[in-house]
């Protein structure tokens, strides 16, 4: 079973720690000089650390954080290399809000309905929602710099990286690598208790990722409104649902492991 962290509204002691806590951190990233979001990435960080905390604890707010520091860090990862390409992040790699939500929304709606109406379900697809945007941000960013390499999903030709619905056998690994870390987390702290809930994590960013680099494929260059902001909540939205049939399909067996 994973635990369960019942959160009664409204305001207590743990909303008012969140509130307290991310002011702090917030401001200190507003004065470091190389920052990992931009200003309005902060403010939104802002808001989206407190729900995380006020509905699933430091527990919780450990995952995110660890994948905004990790995913940070990759993005940065061969950056020479990229920038002589023409792929990299702009911003220097600093999130904007969009970026933020792109990634985290899937996860803070899951907290909310974690607070609203406690059940192992919705931790084990937080974890899954964040195991996948990490999975997603690795592959892409080991993919680009490092990928000997890279194939369109649908056709498997060779194609530049950096193309939209490009894989690399270097992005691929570091991706199932990034979503494992992730779950690991998770389980470290307590949201998943089974070590079976690191497989079916990482199953599903498996699966979302590959989901994600289809629609790059096939769709994106298509569709103005398709942007890479929203793809990245699809896939989040996605990897968190495959844990959740994954998990229910267990259950549906009789077989608990999750």
């Amino acid at each position: 079973m994973i635990n369960s962290f019942p959160i009664n509204f409204p305001i207590n002691e743990i909303w008012l720690i969140a509130i307290a806590l991310n002011t702090i951190l917030g401001a200190i990233a507003l004065m470091l000089p190389r920052k990992v979001l931009t200003t309005a990435g902060i403010c939104h960080a802002w808001g989206l650390g407190i729900i995380i905390w006020g509905c699933l604890g430091w527990q919780g707010y450990t995952v995110i954080f660890s994948y905004l520091i990790v995913g940070s860090g990759v993005t940065r990862i061969g950056k020479e290399i990229k920038e002589t390409k023409g792929i990299a992040e702009k911003r220097d790699g600093a999130r904007g809000p969009e970026n933020l939500w792109g990634s985290a929304a899937t996860g803070a709606v899951c907290a909310i309905a974690q607070a609203i109406a406690p059940n192992p379900i919705w931790l084990l697809a937080y974890v899954a929602s964040l195991s996948t945007k990490l999975a997603d941000t690795t592959a892409s960013e080991i993919g680009k710099a490092y990928g000997k390499s890279t194939f369109l999903i649908t056709t498997l030709k060779p194609v530049a990286a950096g193309t939209e619905g490009a894989v690399s056998l270097e992005g691929t690994i570091a991706g199932v690598m990034g979503s494992l870390l992730i779950a690991v987390i998770g389980w470290a702290v307590g949201l998943l208790t089974s070590p079976w809930s690191l497989l079916w994590c990482m199953i599903a960013a498996f699966i979302a990722t590959n989901i994600e680099s289809l629609i790059g494929a096939t769709l994106q260059n298509k569709y103005d409104w398709l942007t890479n902001e929203l793809v990245n909540g699809i896939n989040t939205t996605i990897g968190a649902a495959i844990a959740i049939l994954i998990a229910q399909s267990l259950h549906a067996f009789n077989l608990l492991l999750i």
